[in-house]
């Protein structure tokens, strides 16, 4: 695929976020069944029951690809993969899932990104490397402020219907069902809706044509790195895309630490640098850990709360 320079886009920082609202049959398709599976205790390899055709003929031969003792796993694999669509159809009648995106003006000062002029502090790596590595920043990936050109930041957030997360309480295996599917369903809908992004709206991809389960491994140019991910670990930072996306526009409300409800909520940046990578910030030291409280407005204390899994 070819690669598209992404510097010639210019946007309005007035320019409303973007809202979509998603079927659930829509987004099936888009689901990372691996994750599912995971979440109830299975391996990888038994998610390739979601590529399998429905027929019981194909589902028995599947059956047969996993040595003996391992086939009733696998049965129990491809029955939660039955009531999982099941479950799927059912919620497909009464919800849909929405998202709202932003295509922001942007530029890196340092380690942070100052977005629609709201400085976005980060965190760079730290850790030793090996040599010539360099130690990355999600800045990085943004024309620095001293160039005097504008570049663009995507900022986005994605959400279930309330609603779903009350369903089947006192049904402990059914409301488990809803609840890791919600999961699921908020993440495909950020998939799907940085596929429209990249082509339609951002349009640096407008030739990307990937099969699905290429856009699941990220064959795509861009990323879109979520809060919690390791190269944005500081939940904090929820209170910033809120200022900047208004989240409550798709239902999302934050608690007074940044964490989102409905919990099956999903929200970060999209950068679109053909360079630019998913990467682990690691641990950071004291100093780092002063630095970025300072850059943030806040004390060091209350920012250790935040990054404790990062503290050496």
């Amino acid at each position: 695929m070819e690669k598209h320079n992404p510097s010639s886009f210019t946007v309005d920082s007035s320019s409303p976020a973007h809202r979509s609202s998603f079927a659930v049959h829509d987004l099936t398709p888009y689901i990372n069944w691996i994750y599912f599976f995971h979440a109830w205790g299975f391996q990888p390899r038994y998610a390739a029951i979601a590529n399998i055709h429905g027929c019981d003929s194909c589902r028995a031969i599947w059956l047969t690809t996993f040595p003996e003792e391992e086939r009733s796993k696998a049965s129990e694999a491809m029955q939660l993969y039955k009531e999982a669509n099941r479950m799927l159809n059912e919620l497909d009648r009464d919800f849909e899932v929405k998202t709202i995106f932003k295509l922001c003006p942007a530029n890196a000062d340092g380690d942070n990104l100052i977005i629609d002029g709201i400085t976005f502090p980060l965190l760079r790596q730290q850790v030793k490397k090996k040599e010539n590595e360099p130690f990355l920043c999600l800045s990085d990936f943004v024309r620095p402020l001293s160039s005097g050109i504008t570049d663009v930041v995507g900022a986005f957030a994605s959400s279930i219907d309330a609603d779903m997360e009350g369903l089947y309480e006192k049904d402990p295996y059914k409301h488990l069902l809803v609840q890791t599917l919600s999961d699921r369903l908020a993440e495909a809908a950020t998939e799907k809706m940085h596929e429209y992004v990249r082509k339609e709206v951002w349009g640096y991809a407008k030739d990307e044509n990937l099969s699905i389960p290429d856009l699941l491994v990220e064959k795509y140019q861009g990323i879109r790195p979520a809060v919690g991910y390791p190269s944005l670990p500081d939940q904090s930072v929820n209170f910033i895309l809120d200022e900047i996306l208004d989240m409550k526009q798709i239902g999302i409300h934050l608690t007074e630490n940044g964490a989102m409800y409905p919990h099956a909520s999903v929200c970060g940046l999209m950068f679109a640098h053909p360079a630019s990578q998913y990467f682990s910030v690691g641990k950071i030291g004291e100093d780092q850990l002063a630095d970025y409280a300072g850059r943030r407005g806040k004390t060091v204390e209350e920012m250790r709360k935040f990054l404790a899994a990062n503290l050496q």
